[in-house]
């Protein structure tokens, strides 16, 4: 009987073997790191023809990150962003492109059920979560500087 049970757990730990995916962490992190860049080097193309067109920097700024949106949404919509992130892994996330594609994706899958229970509703499944921690540990830290500053430690 333990004969038995030892040879299932062998054919099972074989078969777990034969279906976990390997991963090259050194392929991945090269991947990661070649998408990340190639987003900020466009970035840094947007910011930089901006400015040379007279803009000061914090308007060219605001620019590169809304250009930056708008062509991570379009890529989205367009069903590429997915295949970028697929094969970019983590270097895909880079905050102001990841989190356009996390917003809009939802809203695009959910189209279907309409305006307000689909892209009203889903548009922040993932966006929700940032915005209210975000604003809930702004508020947090306000509190406490302003405590801090009555009590004249700050």
């Amino acid at each position: 009987m333990n004969e038995k049970k030892e040879r299932l757990n062998k054919k099972y730990n074989d078969y777990v073997k034969q279906v976990t995916p390997t991963h090259n962490l050194w392929l991945n992190m090269a991947k990661a790191f070649v998408t990340g860049g190639i987003i900020c080097c466009i970035g840094q193309f947007i910011l930089n023809t901006c400015q040379s067109y007279g803009m000061d920097r914090d308007t060219a700024g605001s620019w590169c990150s809304l250009l930056l949106v708008l062509l991570s949404v379009i890529l989205t919509g367009l069903n590429l962003y997915p295949s970028i992130a697929n094969w970019g892994g983590a270097g895909a996330l880079v905050p102001i492109t990841g989190f356009a594609n996390g917003v809009a994706a939802p809203a695009i899958e959910f189209q279907k059920e309409g305006q307000v229970f689909g892209i009203g509703c889903k548009v922040f499944t993932i966006a929700g979560p940032v915005i209210l921690y975000g604003i809930f540990s702004s508020w947090v830290v306000g509190l406490a500087y302003w405590v801090l500053k009555i009590l004249g430690v700050v």
